[in-house]
């Protein structure tokens, strides 16, 4: 071959090359790095378990919470009894720690669909 026939290489660009590369992480890998969208999971997560903690209060502070408002507004419970035990002491013992078993039981199932959720979320499901 002949200087002439040798040609110098010609390097081809794309017209992008100063765009923004596009990075493929896991949601799994942005929470492990403590990148700002991996704390917005958390953050969201977090969220979702106090909204669902402050809601479990809220009903056992109005039912419970309430039984001395309603004794004090209808005095006549007091008097009532059933099986030879007044409806006050029934309501305070059966009924509250039946409503505290109740919502614990509650509390649990609904966290730990929150947290399947979000484990979900991070396998791409």
């Amino acid at each position: 071959m002949s200087s002439d026939e040798v040609r110098a290489r010609v390097r081809v660009v794309s017209p992008r090359t100063s765009a923004a590369r596009t990075r493929t992480m896991s949601i799994a890998s942005e929470i492990d790095e403590q990148t700002r969208l991996g704390e917005v999971y958390i953050v969201s997560l977090m969220r979702s378990q106090l909204r669902l903690a402050i809601g479990v209060l809220a009903v056992l502070a109005v039912t419970l919470g309430g039984l001395p408002l309603l004794f004090h507004l209808v005095p006549q419970i007091g008097r009532v009894e059933l099986f030879g035990v007044p409806l006050p002491w029934l309501l305070l013992s059966v009924f509250a720690f039946t409503e505290i078993i109740g919502l614990g039981w509650l509390y649990v199932r609904q966290a730990e669909k929150n947290e399947d959720d979000f484990s979900d979320l991070l396998e791409g499901r």
